[in-house]
């Protein structure tokens, strides 16, 4: 017997719940074509939708864009977020501009969005560790790469987890990914999709091992946009509309029909 046998390590699965079946592709189109009749859909979210023939949608945002307003949109309202962002870029043009920048300069122009410390060292170190390894400061040659390709250039940067980098890809890449949110996730498990046991980590691989490619854009949209008004999804009382419109939330019943058998 060798005096140091190899270990038999084996790598994470991409299937977290193999025996969990979970959404289905018929479940996946049925709820998304619900919520598209609820809602209609969203507005904030158009922009990045793909064309009817499958086209890339026409973004004004770069790739690096994307990335800081999605770094900004940690632990605040999209509204919050999105003015940070706009102050930012009113204070500071160019990137190059925000690196070169005291700190408190852009602490103070982010401010809106809250966490300016920690988001503004998060975002400097982005811009230098990019213009290191670039010679300047652009993301754009992540179109060119694959969903994984991404997912290990963005990953490196400190601050930017997995949902950030989903998010980019999905409304700045246009790539097929599926991002889990707080509203995702919430909604998910109590549909049945992902088991009660599931983290938002675990519960990001299965969904998006589950989901098919052409429904992931829509049905994530959706899901984020019934979890902000529907008073079931979202445990929370809002006003007496809202109020009334739980109602007609159709994953009351979906929820139901669907629940997994054990």
């Amino acid at each position: 017997m060798p005096r140091n046998p190899k270990r038999n390590v084996s790598k994470p699965s991409s299937e977290p719940f193999p025996d969990h079946s979970f959404p289905t592709p018929e479940q996946c189109l049925s709820v998304r074509d619900a919520l598209l009749d609820l809602h209609g859909f969203p507005d904030e979210f158009a922009k990045h939708r793909r064309t009817a023939d499958g086209a890339p949608a026409a973004s004004e945002e770069s790739v690096l864009d994307g990335l800081v307003i999605t770094l900004l949109s940690q632990n605040t309202t999209d509204s919050n977020s999105r003015k940070a962002f706009e102050s930012l870029k009113s204070a500071f043009p160019s990137w190059n501009q925000v690196l070169d920048a005291e700190t408190k300069l852009v602490e103070n122009a982010i401010r809106c969005g809250g966490l300016a410390v920690t988001k503004t060292a998060r975002l400097k170190s982005i811009l230098r560790a990019v213009k290191e390894k670039r010679g300047e400061i652009c993301l754009e040659y992540l179109r060119g790469m694959s969903v994984d390709e991404v997912k290990a250039e963005l990953s490196q940067f400190k601050g930017i987890g997995p949902k950030t980098v989903a998010c980019v890809l999905m409304f700045y890449l246009q790539q097929d990914d599926f991002p889990v949110d707080t509203h995702v996730f919430r909604i998910t498990k109590s549909i049945g999709w992902v088991p009660m046991i599931a983290d938002r980590e675990k519960a990001y691989l299965h969904l998006n091992k589950k989901i098919p490619n052409d429904l992931k854009f829509d049905l994530n949209c959706l899901l984020v946009t019934h979890g902000k008004i529907c008073q079931r999804c979202t445990k929370k009382v809002y006003n007496q509309q809202t109020r009334d419109f739980n109602a007609l939330c159709p994953l009351t019943s979906y929820s139901l029909v669907n629940e997994p058998k054990h």
